[in-house]
Formats: structure tokens, C-alpha cells, sequence
């Protein structure tokens, strides 16, 4: 074997040898890039989750540190409880006067036809009328309108069933209805009085044994 043979020998096994090293130190290298990356991925995502934990705690702070920031948010809260308190009280009122308990009075009557008369603590149906009040007995009206609904009231009839036999002049700003249910089973006179800027109020209430028209 000649020199030269043994010398290229041994530049090939060097070259393959710094090769070899070469690759192993770049596997090395990225296996190392690799791990920071996934390292540093993880670490960041960790904090970004928590980001808003550490900010409402932030700003949980800043309130207890800040008596104005504090005394704000008393404020709103107890605005807010104050309009619940307000709509309560305002639908408790609501309430009891719907619900107000109808206290009648017997009151006695020589009317042959009458079977009972009672009065009550009936309020006025109320009025859209304004001004100088003269009453109107045209079914069109809007005197007859609310008449009717005092009607209703006093009776406690609905308006389905309920038929108007007569309805008239009672007296100045007074008036005077017969009614019944329309298989004649209830039938009433009613007595009802016109209050300025309240509507027509139900006075008295008269139960019949029959009807008869004036």
C-alpha cells in the first residue's frame, strides 16, 4: 500500500468523523431550539389565562384602596335598591285599592218591588270629561259610557250580561238605572251621582223582583 492510498484513507475517515459531528451537534442544537420554543409557549399561555384573574383582583384592590371608588359603587347599589323599594310600595298600593274590600249597609226601602237596598263604599269609574258638567243621556254619549261602567260596578255584572232597561234623570247631576242579566235571574235599580272630574259614583243599589220601566 503506498502512502498516498493511506493518506486518502485517512482524509475520508477525518471528513466522515467531522460529518458525523456536525450532524450530531445540529440535532443537538434543534432538539435544544425545539424544547425553548414549547417551554416558552407553555409559560406564555399560562400567563395570558391569568391576565383577567390578575385584573379583577387588581381592580378589587384599587376599590378597597379608594374610599371614592367604593362609596360609588354603595351609591349605584343602593340607588338601585331604593327604585326596587319605590315599585314595590307603588304596587302595593295598586294592589290594595284593587283589592279594597266592599263594605255594604242596608238601608231600608217602602218600595214593594224592592227586595233588599244596600249602599257602599263604591269610588267613582272616572272621567275624561273636563269643565261645566251637563249630563247627556245619549246612548252615544260618553256620559252613557261611563254611566254604564258604574252600572257594571255597582251590580257586579259583566257587560256581556248585563241589559239596560232604563236608564234617567235622577235628580240635578243624578241618575237612575234599571238593569238585569239577561235570564232576568238578578235585577237591580241603581242610584248613581256625578262627581266633578271623578265620574259617575254609584249611591245606592236597589234588587228587584222585577223589572218596571218608569
Amino acid at each position: 500500500m503506498g502512502r498516498k492510498e493511506q493518506y486518502s484513507r485517512v482524509d475520508k475517515y477525518e471528513k466522515r468523523r467531522k460529518n458525523t459531528r456536525a450532524i450530531t451537534i445540529l440535532s443537538l442544537t434543534g432538539t435544544i431550539l425545539i424544547v425553548v420554543l414549547i417551554v416558552t409557549w407553555i409559560f406564555v399561555g399560562y400567563d395570558n389565562q391569568g391576565e383577567e384573574p390578575n385584573m379583577a383582583k387588581s381592580n378589587q384592590q384599587n376599590e378597597q384602596q379608594d374610599p371614592s371608588i367604593r362609596k360609588s359603587k354603595q351609591k349605584e347599589a343602593g340607588s338601585e335598591d331604593e327604585n326596587e323599594r319605590i315599585d314595590a310600595d307603588e304596587t302595593g298600593l295598586e294592589l290594595e285599592d284593587f283589592n279594597e274590600t266592599l263594605v255594604k249597609e242596608p238601608v231600608e226601602s217602602s218600595d214593594l218591588n224592592v227586595i233588599e237596598a244596600y249602599t257602599a263604599n263604591w269610588k267613582p269609574v272616572g272621567t275624561i270629561q273636563e269643565g261645566p258638567h251637563t249630563t247627556q243621556f245619549d246612548k252615544s254619549s260618553q256620559d252613557w259610557k261611563e254611566m254604564t261602567e258604574a252600572l257594571l260596578l255597582a251590580t257586579d255584572l259583566s257587560e256581556e250580561n248585563m241589559i239596560i232597561h232604563w236608564l234617567g234623570r235622577g235628580g240635578e247631576q243624578e241618575a237612575i238605572g234599571t238593569v238585569s242579566s239577561k235570564d232576568h235571574s238578578e235585577m237591580y235599580r241603581v242610584y248613581l251621582s256625578w262627581v266633578d272630574e271623578e265620574g259617575w259614583q254609584p249611591t245606592k243599589v236597589e234588587v228587584l223582583k222585577e223589572v218596571i220601566i218608569p
